[in-house]
């Protein structure tokens, strides 16, 4: 049998979090590690989401590292394409390409504990052997099928937003889309205008508030470029919008929100169908969404909101719990993702050989989303309670100079394997929790993927992200167990 192939750290993900752990493990004279990917380009979410319309819903100047400033961006929400762009010229730029491994699936990661190894299982049948284990899946795991009646039996065309077919042309068909949330909200508008009958059906209506997305002109570019402080101030004046105004604690904002929401509302011409597109809940109760020309949509005399609920889908039709039948020739789902797994989405087996899976039977749970009891050695990246309103670009960041910070105490300690004490855990999360029952918005019930079956909240963070940086940068090894090998 050939020998497993060694590194230090072993990435799983090539999104804007592994590419941006590299980029942090180079600076900081590591250079011994491997980034896979299953995808044949880097850029996770913003490589597989390709739909008509995909685009950024955090301004660019702040959604970017903050060490790879863009002058160049098309507009203030640039396009999928422009940000899958960037990606993949950063990592060129900062020495990534002889580190990635794409097209490659990690199977399965197992924790050794006489080597204080995780050995990781490949799709081709290749071994990996890493003393660092980097999960950079991310939250947005496998994609969200609905449970309707029937839906298997449908003859017609059906793809998910985040797989888009676009061997598929819709001009001239009669289509309906199933969801009304981030993805429909930005690729309605784009088809709507070549296809002969649009049905939206709508489960829950959405704030869908304006956004300030004017083209940047050339000269403005050039004025980046020439004065990157120009950049730098734009990103200043965002992050200090988006982290006072999207912490949920601020009612004045939230008045202003629906008041914006409201009058956004107006451009729909008809009020009966104007009043089935307002929100029944208060603004940040879901996720918020942008978009200037989707409410616009609904004045098209070929696009049709349903909010009847769906009872079953035939071979060639929607149809509807007051008995509607809709014959359609495309079902798109825009239905989103499954959120709460994480890395579990992975075999991943940690102290004892206990599944990951096992242990977040309940719901995942983590020590500021990074690390999580019984798996040692395994940092994890955009993880459970670290999504909020800002950049995540940003969240990235700091849980990545976190990461590096325990490396080195690791390394002057002179330990082999840390694992953060349950004890230390446990108390995090149940104060954790109390934190997010004080978010009055996120108990409307109208918040579907940010909890678990058991109620529990685990994919928020409660707090503006300087709040999360404060409180990791006071965390040391202190917080967990440690180990040499043969001790």
């Amino acid at each position: 049998m050939s020998q497993p192939t060694k590194t230090s750290f072993a990435i799983i993900g090539a999104g804007a979090g592994g590419l941006c752990a590299g980029i942090k493990l180079l600076e900081s004279g590591r250079d011994d590690f491997l980034i896979f990917d299953r995808e044949t380009r880097v850029g996770g979410t913003w490589y597989r989401n390709d739909y008509p319309g995909a685009a950024c819903d955090i301004a660019a100047h702040l959604y970017c590292y903050s060490f790879a400033p863009n002058p160049d961006w098309s507009r203030p929400f640039p396009p999928q394409s422009e940000i899958r762009d960037y990606l993949e010229r950063t990592a060129r730029e900062r020495g990534l390409d002889p580190h990635l491994r794409l097209g490659t699936t990690v199977e399965s990661a197992r924790w050794d504990e006489r080597a204080a190894r995780w050995r990781l299982a490949l799709a081709g049948g290749e071994e990996v052997e890493a003393r660092f284990l980097i999960s950079a899946v991310g939250m947005f795991g496998p994609i969200s099928i609905p449970k309707i009646p029937g839906l298997d039996s449908f003859e017609g065309t059906m793809f998910h937003s985040a797989t888009w077919d676009h061997e598929h042309d819709l001009t001239g068909e009669r289509v309906a889309v199933i969801g009304s949330a981030a993805s429909a909200v930005q690729f309605v508008p784009k088809i709507a205008p070549r296809i002969t009958q649009l049905h939206v059906f709508q489960r829950t209506p959405n704030w869908v508030l304006p956004k300030q997305d004017e083209p940047y002109t050339d000269e403005q570019k050039a004025g980046f470029r020439a004065h990157p402080e120009q950049m730098a101030e734009s990103r200043q004046q965002l992050y200090d919008i988006v982290e006072k105004s999207l912490t949920y604690t601020e009612p004045a904002f939230f008045r202003i929100a629906e008041e914006m929401g409201r009058k956004a509302l107006e451009v729909v011409e008809d009020p009966a169908l104007r009043a089935k597109l307002t929100p029944d809940h208060p603004f940040g109760a879901k996720r918020p969404l942008a978009s200037n020309d989707y409410l616009q949509t609904f004045n098209r005399a070929n696009v049709e909101l349903v909010t009847d609920p769906i009872a079953r889908v035939t071979r060639n039709a929607v149809v509807t719990q007051d008995g509607r039948e809709r014959e359609v020739d495309t079902i798109i789902l825009a239905t989103g993702f499954e959120t709460q797994q994480y890395v579990s989405v992975i075999d991943v087996r940690g102290r004892g050989g206990r599944s990951i899976r096992e242990a977040w039977e309940k719901g995942p749970e983590a020590y500021f989303g990074v690390t999580t009891s019984g798996f040692p050695n395994l940092f994890m990246l955009y993880g459970p309670n670290t999504n909020g309103g800002n950049s995540i670009i940003l969240m990235l960041e700091f849980q990545i100079e976190y990461m590096l910070r325990l490396l080195g105490e690791i390394e002057r300690s002179g330990v082999d394997w840390i694992d953060v004490r349950r004890d230390v855990m446990d108390a995090y999360n149940e104060q954790l929790q109390k934190e997010l029952e004080s978010i009055e918005v996120w108990q409307a019930g109208a918040n579907d993927y940010y909890r678990t079956a058991s109620g529990r909240i685990v994919t928020q963070w409660p707090h503006c992200f300087a709040v999360y940086e404060e409180r990791v940068d006071r965390d040391d090894l202190s917080s967990f167990e440690t180990g040499r090998v043969g001790g």
